[in-house]
């Protein structure tokens, strides 16, 4: 039995853009034609390709889904159509393709630009007559499928480009759902963040979900977010787990898991000059100081006070900058008399 609808993944949103496209979807699943969903990385494409297929009268048959960038082309050729035994090497038995495996319901493929034109063609072939055959294979199967296709690419500039065929393009494209980007719908930013923390409490066993603050909020409608919802999902799920304090606000957002002092490629080896007889006429190298401790000491609380500055003396903030826990940072900020002598905004 196919999972009830509401044990699908939710899509979330309040904005115009989102309920735009939600209601195109209400009107298009139940008409058993193609439907072409396009959007960037990270917009929700399977989400609206299951909802299409769990709001048609197919609901209750296979939703079967592929993604065309995962395979080479041979693989994805006998994945698709499946293959006889003895076809090629290795194929010790018959197998099924995912059309087959879809007939009577929905079939989803993901990143169909991906596909090569000799793919293509097949595909095509069961969009318009529902017939193909397996690798290796003479006899002619038929199928009824309803196909939903998925791209992060503009798929007319690929046809106009011969990466893409203009007919299967013609027949994919009855409907075009063009998802917006998180950025044209920052109403739904604080919405999903919200979701996606307060699931990530209930994993850690919190007993409430504190929200975010006002600052981190900020932050969060301010960022271009170019992962759109899939990177959201990571930054909340990060600023609950790294929280220290489950019963205060979070305050620490993390845009960057890869920021870091020590981020491969930032940090190499010092460079070494070749030798020469040739006298140098470059400014002498500074003094090295006379007391190293004194001077360790004198750069971290320059690098303390700069990033101080830069947060606006948000401890937590300032913590985040520099990759470092807030106790790990009043830590040092207390060893060198930085931390305020009343309250602070940490």
């Amino acid at each position: 039995m196919p999972p009830p609808l509401t044990d699908l993944p939710p899509l979330i949103g309040e904005s115009r853009a989102f309920l735009d496209v939600i209601e195109r979807v209400s009107e298009v699943a139940p008409l058993d034609r193609p439907v072409l969903v396009v959007g960037e990385r990270g917009t929700g494409k399977e989400l609206i390709a299951a909802r299409l297929h769990y709001l048609s009268a197919r609901w209750d048959r296979a939703f079967v889904k592929l993604n065309c960038a995962a395979l080479p082309e041979t693989l994805l050729e006998t994945e698709l159509f499946g293959h006889e035994a003895g076809a090629f090497t290795g194929a010790v038995r018959r197998r099924m393709g995912r059309f087959e495996r879809a007939d009577g319901g929905t079939l989803f493929l993901d990143e169909i630009a991906s596909a090569p034109l000799p793919v293509q063609e097949k595909i095509l072939r069961i969009v318009e007559y529902g017939e193909f055959e397996r690798v290796g294979a003479s006899e002619t199967i038929r199928v009824d499928v309803r196909l939903v296709a998925a791209a992060n690419v503009d798929l007319p500039s690929e046809a106009d480009a011969g990466r893409f065929r203009h007919d299967l393009l013609d027949r994919l494209a009855f409907d075009v759902l063009t998802l917006p980007p998180l950025s044209a719908r920052p109403e739904d930013v604080p919405v999903l963040a919200a979701h996606f923390a307060r699931a990530m409490a209930i994993e850690l066993g919190w007993e409430v979900f504190p929200g975010f603050s006002d600052s981190a909020l900020a932050a969060m409608a301010v960022y271009p977010w170019p992962g759109n919802v899939r990177e959201l999902k990571n930054v909340a799920e990060r600023a609950v787990y790294r929280w220290p304090e489950p019963d205060t606000a979070i305050d620490a957002i993390v845009f960057d898991p890869f920021a870091s002092p020590y981020r491969l490629g930032t940090v190499g080896p010092p460079e070494v000059l070749p030798e020469t007889d040739v006298p140098r006429t470059a400014e002498p190298p500074a003094p090295l100081p006379g007391d190293f401790e004194a001077a360790v000491a004198a750069f971290e609380a320059d690098i303390l006070e700069r990033a101080m500055d830069a947060s606006r003396h948000n401890q937590r903030a300032a913590a985040a900058l520099l990759g470092l826990g807030y106790h790990q940072l009043r830590n040092r900020l207390g060893k060198h008399g930085l931390l305020p002598s009343q309250g602070g905004s940490g």
